[in-house]
């Protein structure tokens, strides 16, 4: 169990510097717009890091998915200068739609919750 919640505080240590990296050093324009990091997820060997991504504005998407995936070696020689990590984990970007998902469904039950009430 403790090495899970070791690879859990590399995660969120990974998240912040990302996060903190793209918000700073990147100056790529198709960067912009509503996004966030949600989560990112570091293999216990320390070697891949799946980085999910929201992205309010769907026109965008591709824009900036386009430009992390560009970035990705950069931030991840940026991260390797900010953390002391064995081995820098390769960086995957991945869209993560779970808030537009969530904001459609409540949506939906707000519609039908109307449905019920007249």
């Amino acid at each position: 169990m403790a090495g899970f919640d070791r690879i859990d505080r590399i995660s969120e240590e990974v998240r912040r510097e990302l996060d903190q990296i793209l918000r700073e050093e990147i100056k790529d324009p198709r960067v912009g717009g509503t996004w966030s990091i949600v989560r990112c997820e570091v293999t216990r060997d320390l070697r891949l890091c799946k980085v999910r991504v929201s992205i309010l504005e769907e026109d965008k998407r591709p824009g900036m998915m386009a430009a992390l995936k560009s970035a990705a070696g950069f931030m991840r020689r940026e991260l390797g200068h900010r953390m002391d990590l064995r081995y820098v984990p390769e960086i995957q970007f991945e869209l993560d739609t779970n808030i537009e998902y969530a904001a459609h469904i409540n949506k939906i039950l707000k519609e039908t919750e109307g449905k019920h009430d007249a």
